[in-house]
């Protein structure tokens, strides 16, 4: 509750407040949150007040504003660790969520000069370029592009395209996955990722490079990423 007499803020302590009735489930995900009125008048305090607390708990990622309807409270980020390799997949997997994609295209091409670079093969090599929208539980969680050498990885199509790649290496190819490099650069939705991210443009977003390996440390994937920043947060434990 609001003590008007304590030395912290009243906006803070208002923060805190909602912050409680979120993770003990008073207010669920995507739940509309009483008005600034309503605030104002259950607490006897200004709107200005309230005003600041659901601006700092916008800015924060726990409120969501949709214009003509209200406030929101935004669903739970996706948390990964920046230490051990999975794919989208199984990440989702071991977080109890339904994984799924939607397939926006699957071709074979010659790999241009960057590509080829990044994947050290020749630029005449041919190369799958396959477009995804990452899922989770049905909600879209990234756009996906995925440059992979046909040499290295053969026998690749539409149909089981769409399917976990890690798993299709490791079982179908019966090879192994060493490691990956990974870039993450914090940027705002286009378009493009609006659409397919049912985002809105100007949204922040983290677009994400990754170069996968194979034991002999052969690179079999470029993966270009644009994840949502609102359902997705990376976590690094850094040791002395």
């Amino acid at each position: 509750m609001i003590n008007k007499n304590s030395p912290v803020p009243i906006y803070h302590q208002l923060e805190e407040y909602i912050k409680h009735q979120i993770e003990n489930g008073a207010l669920v995900e995507e739940s509309v949150i009483p008005s600034e009125r309503e605030y104002a008048e259950m607490f006897q305090i200004s709107r200005m007040t309230v005003r600041q607390a659901i601006n700092n708990l916008v800015s924060e990622g726990y409120l969501k504003r949709h214009k003509g309807r209200g406030t929101f409270v935004t669903k739970k980020k996706v948390e990964q660790e920046l230490q051990g390799m999975t794919s989208f997949t199984e990440d989702m997997l071991s977080r109890g969520m339904n994984p799924s994609s939607i397939l926006l295209s699957f071709q074979i091409t010659i790999a241009d000069k960057k590509t080829a670079l990044a994947l050290r093969i020749k630029e005449e090599d041919s190369v799958y370029i396959i477009k995804r929208i990452r899922l989770a539980d049905g909600a879209p969680m990234a756009l996906e592009t995925a440059y992979i050498p046909v040499k290295i990885v053969p026998g690749l199509t539409e149909e089981n395209s769409n399917l976990s790649l890690y798993q299709y290496i490791e079982e179908n190819l019966a090879l192994s996955i060493s490691e990956a490099t990974q870039e993450i650069e914090a940027s705002t939705a286009d378009h493009l990722d609006a659409e397919t991210l049912e985002i809105n443009i100007g949204d922040p977003i983290l677009l994400i490079e990754r170069i996968s390996y194979l034991q002999e440390g052969i690179p079999f994937e470029l993966v270009k990423s644009t994840f949502r920043a609102d359902r997705y947060r990376f976590i690094h434990t850094m040791k002395r």
